[in-house]
């Protein structure tokens, strides 16, 4: 007998492959063909070798393999660009109950955007006391992850404290350089409210654009002068400061007309550094006093300085009342020394 039960033969008139499941007799068979079974003519079949011998294959051609090191680079521009020394906040989002998106806490980093390393201190604050401390370097151009701060921990006002020196001294540059960020949650909603609508991640604080020279320390006390040197006079090297002023506006329009393009919290950010500025101006130059116009609004910059005036030294007492000429719109410091 040519064909045994099991051998895999081929229906000749559709060309299809089938295997042999009963021999009937001499003439007939009965033939699977995926799944269906039936009967056919000893005549109507064959093996299949034969058509697979000669049957044309179809040669696929083998792809050249490339290795990684074999693709083509592209070329990268060096984007790389020293603007400061920023904190960073990611907020974390995540969906409640009611299908809503909500913060669940900020993931903060130092970037360090200058050629210069840094060592830092940096404390999270709460009423000022320091809840959490982290010491360690940042080199030129890293990111640097700090830690995570639950949202709901900014109802308490927490306090970013940060404390710079650098790697390499430097004689002409200061000894270190402080610098301090506060947060609120109101604050906070709308700057992630700006983000969800500009479809960015995060947004970010300058601490500052370029560490600080030196300043040479003067007195008009003479008798600490070692012997043989002539000392300098404080009032003659308070000459060569920037002139101090007597009232600060803090108006946005009256620090830069680049204004209109800025969100709300840059702008809340240039005022906070021109108020720096023009306050420690005041404490060398010896000013009794100072008045900064802040406006009235919603109260967010009056608060932000009120809470940087309760924390230095040389404030005597500040007072927000009613002026005559700006009404509540501006609060007056006097200075102690």
């Amino acid at each position: 007998m040519k064909y045994q039960v099991g051998d895999i033969v081929l229906i000749l008139h559709s060309g299809e492959e089938g295997r042999v499941v009963d021999i009937m007799n001499h003439e007939m068979m009965m033939v699977d063909v995926k799944g269906v079974i039936f009967p056919v003519y000893m005549d109507q079949v064959d093996f299949p070798y034969f058509k697979r011998f000669t049957e044309k294959k179809i040669v696929v051609p083998k792809k050249e393999k490339k290795y990684v090191d074999d693709v083509k680079r592209e070329k990268i521009a060096d984007k790389k660009v020293a603007d400061g020394v920023w904190l960073t906040f990611l907020p974390v989002m995540d969906t409640d109950s009611y299908g809503d998106d909500v913060v669940e806490e900020l993931k903060i980093h130092l970037l360090n955007r200058t050629e210069t390393a840094y060592h830092f201190t940096y404390r999270v604050q709460y009423f000022g006391k320091t809840e959490f401390e982290l010491k360690n370097t940042v080199h030129p151009f890293e990111d640097f992850y700090l830690h995570d701060v639950p949202f709901e921990d900014l109802n308490d006002s927490p306090s970013f404290e940060l404390s710079f020196s650098l790697v390499e001294p430097d004689k002409t540059k200061a000894k270190s350089k402080e610098a301090s960020v506060k947060l609120k949650p109101k604050q906070v909603f709308t700057k992630i409210k700006e983000l969800q609508e500009k479809n960015e991640a995060t947004f970010s604080q300058l601490l500052f654009a370029t560490y600080p020279d030196k300043q040479e320390e003067h007195t008009d006390d003479y008798s600490f002068s070692p012997k043989g040197t002539k000392p300098y006079n404080g009032k003659q090297a308070r000459q060569h400061l920037e002139p101090a002023r007597s009232v600060v506006d803090l108006h946005i329009d009256k620090i830069t007309s680049d204004w209109k393009g800025l969100s709300n919290f840059e702008i809340l950010t240039m005022q906070l550094q021109t108020f720096e500025k023009y306050y420690h101006l005041a404490i060398a130059h010896h000013q009794p006093s100072l008045i900064v116009i802040h406006g009235v609004g919603e109260g967010v910059l009056r608060d932000e300085i009120h809470d940087l005036l309760r924390l230095k030294k040389e404030v005597k007492s500040f007072v927000n009342q009613h002026h005559p000429l700006y009404g509540f719109g501006a609060t007056e410091i006097f200075f102690q020394y």
